[in-house]
């Protein structure tokens, strides 16, 4: 059933096509989600550059003993998205599920020990080099994704489909930008703000959970891997033309329009 579920959620999201229903029993732990990602990952025939973290609410959160999940974010994904440009794309599944998400995003400057399966806050930051803003593109090709609990989200790369990666902040270690007030609207519309300081233990302690998360499951935490942290003003659904803009404090502000994927 693992690998069935995985090849029916690889094989609409490469075609560009929507699942009506689940594609078999849903997950009822961990170990199980987690394995049809991990089935679904080598089928999808490209690179992970980098993972997205979610945060897990209550009920969940108690019933599952953990307050976040992860999932891949593929080459083919990745956009640079620059602060003066409006070209940049987020692909959603059309009568899937689709979000974007305001974030910022880690990249890994050091590998730590190959045999290290605990971090610590400390340690986790020395990993660190680099703290973008940007956007996740949150999307599945099933559109109760969300609706069935973190374990189905999990069981599809986390409901990840595209990372929009805008400008560094300067001096991040020193820069308090879990403080930011930060702000998304949808064609002019505000939809949320919010503070990443609000998100259980910080904005590390959610690269710290994956790079744990990823220790146990046999994946590398390599240099210039890619960590989006969490939704810093909620998760927004949205539609094929609608405009995403999110301001991050007084660093900038990015803008992305809303398309149909095609598929792989």
């Amino acid at each position: 059933m693992t690998q069935a579920i995985a090849e029916a959620f690889v094989g609409a999201r490469r075609a560009g096509r929507a699942l009506v229903q689940y594609p078999g029993n849903p997950p009822t732990a961990l170990s199980e989600a987690y394995a049809v990602q991990d089935a679904a990952i080598p089928l999808f025939n490209d690179t992970v550059v980098g993972w997205k973290v979610g945060r897990i609410n209550p009920p969940w959160r108690e019933e599952l003993g953990t307050s976040r999940l992860v999932g891949p974010i593929f080459s083919t994904s990745v956009q640079k998205l620059e602060s003066h440009r409006k070209e940049a794309e987020g692909l959603i599944f059309k009568e899937g599920f689709g979000a974007a998400e305001a974030e910022f995003i880690f990249r890994i400057g050091t590998a730590p020990s190959p045999n290290q399966r605990e971090f610590s806050i400390d340690d986790t930051s020395a990993l660190i080099d680099t703290v973008f803003c940007g956007f996740e593109i949150a999307s599945s090709p099933f559109p109760g994704i969300n609706d069935l609990g973190p374990l189905v989200t999990i069981s599809d790369f986390g409901n990840n489909n595209g990372l929009l990666l805008g400008p560094e902040i300067p001096d991040w270690r020193s820069a308090q930008f879990d403080q930011w007030d930060v702000v998304t609207q949808v064609d002019g519309h505000e939809v949320g703000s919010g503070k990443a300081e609000s998100f259980p233990g910080g904005t590390l302690e959610s690269v710290r959970f994956l790079i744990e998360n990823l220790a146990l499951r046999g994946f590398p935490v390599v240099p210039g891997l890619l960590i989006s942290s969490g939704a810093v003003t909620g998760v927004h659904q949205v539609v094929a033309g609608q405009s995403v803009e999110a301001r991050f404090g007084n660093l900038c502000s990015l803008q992305c329009t809303i398309q149909n994927s095609s598929g792989k």
